[in-house]
């Protein structure tokens, strides 16, 4: 869903007349949702907040479906967690839910279930949904179309000082658009065939999602696979994220709790501004903290991570705020998501909004989880806020090992979830108890 733009600076408007109001997440957003969805959502909020379910969910699976037998297995997880986190299988079931999210005044973000070691062939498709002017965003995952392993090599190479122009962003965007026969000597026949092949798909697939008015927003991942990530991204971004292709079609993931983020997002933004190119940006605080640690401790590297979560969240307000100036400044060439579940960073986002002058459904999103903090969604939602829901599709098969690793990632997120219980039931017993009843809780 492309967002409305504004043919002018923001920041020349100036904050609006009247003082700022923070927005409240917990006068009865919930009252918008059936009984039913409302139950499943305590409850399997619940079950995902209880570790040792998250961190043994695939073989406790795989044990239900040898105990219960494939089919009554699959039933429970479509009635419980895949029906709580995604969309559905079918282009009907996706559909179904698009309109759904459209009547509480939220957009759909379509998130392709893969999983990071892509050198077996993978689903990457863009499906047709409807919204206003047929316009979506969607989430990709470049390691779904091109390997690992190459990317590790290519950040290995980046990260050296020096590194050749033949790396350069330049030259992949002119690899992408001539379809030159591109040699990088520093990688192997196969290496640059496989590269050469890679182009070649990511291209395809923005010049389809720009005929669509799809808007890419390019996941970040490791910091082993990061910079190679970067590499392509910066490569598409001058190709199609030209000032006369309507704004940013390619938009790159940073990750507040990577202690270097801040100043790569500065440099980034700068670049984009010399360049005259649109800079789009989807600011999230990071899922792979325990994985990047283990990983910095394994090879005796420096822990690339914020020490704590306040460390994380302060690098989170300093992105928040370099980017929400830069779209005051840069107005409609400047695209910026606050993906964040934190109330406290929506609160933030949404009083710079004002003090800076910037509409509520302009070129600043906010973007959350499908079946994950509502109350915060639909608040926005409800006050004119562009607000994304995430929602991954596909079969049982496919998205249940992306909800799980998902759930391993996001525990934090999970385990702090204790404020939306208690808004789920405390509307649960505002209707089966009668309005005028107090229960204790």
């Amino acid at each position: 869903m492309m967002l409305r733009t504004c043919p002018v600076l923001y920041s020349k408007a100036g904050p609006p007349t009247g003082g700022w109001q923070p927005l409240s997440f917990d006068d009865g957003a919930f009252h918008l949702k059936g009984t039913g969805e409302l139950m499943r959502a305590l409850l399997v909020l619940r079950l995902c907040a209880w570790p040792p379910l998250v961190t043994h969910g695939l073989a406790i699976q795989a044990w239900s479906q040898r105990l219960l037998g494939s089919r009554f297995s699959g039933a429970l997880l479509r009635a419980s967690i895949y029906g709580q986190f995604v969309a559905g299988e079918t282009a009907e079931e996706v559909r179904d839910c698009v309109q759904q999210l459209q009547t509480l005044s939220l957009r759909p973000l379509l998130a392709v279930p893969t999983e990071e070691e892509p050198d077996s062939g993978v689903k990457t498709g863009l499906l047709e949904t409807p919204g206003p002017n047929g316009n979506i965003l969607m989430q990709l995952k470049v390691t779904a179309l091109t390997s690992t392993q190459l990317c590790k090599e290519l950040t290995s190479w980046v990260r050296r000082p020096g590194v050749s122009l033949e790396l350069s962003p330049e030259r992949l965007a002119e690899a992408m658009d001539s379809g030159q026969d591109l040699q990088v000597s520093c990688l192997s026949t196969e290496q640059n065939q496989h590269l050469r092949a890679s182009l070649s798909r990511l291209q395809r697939v923005v010049q389809h999602a720009q005929a669509q008015h799809v808007r890419l927003l390019v996941d970040a991942e490791y910091t082993s696979l990061n910079p190679a990530l970067s590499l392509l991204v910066a490569a598409l971004a001058l190709r199609w994220n030209k000032s006369r292709e309507s704004g940013p079609w390619v938009w790159n993931t940073y990750q507040a709790y990577l202690k270097d983020t801040y100043e790569r997002l500065r440099r980034d933004a700068e670049a984009a501004d010399r360049a005259g190119l649109a800079f789009g940006v989807k600011l999230v605080r990071g899922a792979y903290l325990d994985k990047e640690r283990d990983a910095a401790q394994l090879q005796g590297t420096k822990d690339p991570t914020q020490p704590d979560y306040e460390a994380t969240s302060q690098s989170y307000r300093r992105c928040l705020e370099l980017m929400l100036t830069h779209v005051s400044h840069r107005g409609p060439m400047c695209h910026l998501m606050v993906a964040s579940h934190n109330e406290e960073s929506v609160h933030q986002a949404t009083k710079s909004m004002w003090e800076l002058g910037i509409p509520p459904d302009g070129p600043v999103c906010f973007g959350q989880l499908l079946g994950m903090c509502d109350h915060v969604s639909l608040a926005l939602g409800q006050a004119g806020y562009a607000v994304y829901k995430s929602i991954p599709y596909g079969s049982l098969e496919e998205v249940i090992p992306y909800l799980i690793r998902r759930a391993q990632e996001n525990q934090s997120v999970l385990r702090g979830a204790r404020r939306e219980w208690e808004l789920l039931s405390q509307e649960l017993r505002r209707r089966l108890l009668g309005r005028g009843l107090r229960v204790p809780s």
